[in-house]
């Protein structure tokens, strides 16, 4: 046999395996995207403009101006109060996967030179899950912004209340919503942005009594999920029912913004409130 037949089919070079990490599928269109344009298009999709979704530390830096964030009360972390099997070991997995503590981040910060309160819940975290910690979180946000006479601004992104701490989680809906309340009492301004997913508990409290509700587009909205409600009301619901278009065209939210700008608007929005603006800190 001729030597030329017995060479390898890529010559006496190795085939060279591909780094992890550098490029990304869309889910919607099926395309590859290379990781690094992604980053820069604040992940959505350059193709199909897809939103994949943020962890709550990604979200507070495309919003908040930078070096501005202070956080609060990051040492708050959930134990395990009613003994649910497993459950500590799913809290470490989670606090390993994301480097944070809980699903939900709080603090203070400037939009465009604009101080306000953020809260920012992380669907990477135990699906955002709302538990003790999270609810605790939120409420003590609320009220710093009525101490500290600051709008509030909400990012959601949950499945719902932390099925393993039962009860203690559904009481998150009351106190997040009392804190909303004493926040309206003293004529603060709230602007919430439902993400994707924002469901269950999340929705049914503090996320729908924004002042001003805003959603990225294609984001899912609701409390049941499709299954449970097509089997409780006998019928087939349409197609785009509880993206964030639907609830819309529904008057449920009050308008869908596009991520790239949803910084302008939310300090479009914190003017029109009157919100207090500081000196920004020159850079370089």
């Amino acid at each position: 046999m001729s030597p030329w037949l017995r060479r390898p089919k890529y010559g006496t070079m190795q085939r060279r395996e591909m780094p992890a990490g550098l490029w990304a599928k869309c889910p919607r269109c099926k395309n590859l995207i290379y990781q690094k344009e992604l980053e820069r298009n604040l992940q959505v999709c350059p193709r199909c403009s897809y939103h994949h979704r943020l962890s709550s530390t990604e979200r507070i830096a495309i919003t908040l101006d930078e070096g501005s964030f202070t956080e609060f009360d990051a040492s708050l972390t959930s134990v395990d109060p009613l003994g649910f099997a497993g459950y500590p070991e799913k809290l470490d997995e989670a606090r390993r996967k994301t480097g944070r503590p809980e699903a939900a981040i709080a603090g203070a910060g400037a939009i465009d030179g604009f101080r306000t309160v953020v809260t920012a819940l992380d669907f990477f975290f135990m699906g955002g899950s709302m538990g003790s910690v999270v609810g605790e979180k939120v409420a003590r946000a609320t009220e710093r912004a009525v101490e500290e006479r600051l709008p509030l601004i909400t990012f959601s992104a949950s499945g719902g209340a932390r099925m393993q701490e039962g009860a203690l989680s559904l009481m998150q809906l009351a106190k997040t919503s009392a804190a909303v309340a004493r926040l309206h009492a003293e004529r603060l301004p709230y602007i919430s942005v439902m993400c994707d997913p924002t469901t269950g508990g999340v929705t049914a409290s503090f996320a729908s009594l924004g002042d001003v509700i805003l959603a990225e587009p294609g984001a899912l909205i609701g409390f049941a999920g499709r299954r449970v409600i097509e089997q409780t009301i006998g019928r087939r619901l349409p197609d785009r029912f509880q993206t964030a278009e639907f609830c819309l065209e529904h008057g449920l939210i009050d308008m869908i913004v596009p991520r790239e700008q949803l910084r302008t608007r939310l300090a479009q929005l914190l003017q029109f409130f009157g919100a207090r603006r500081v000196a920004l800190e020159p850079t370089g």
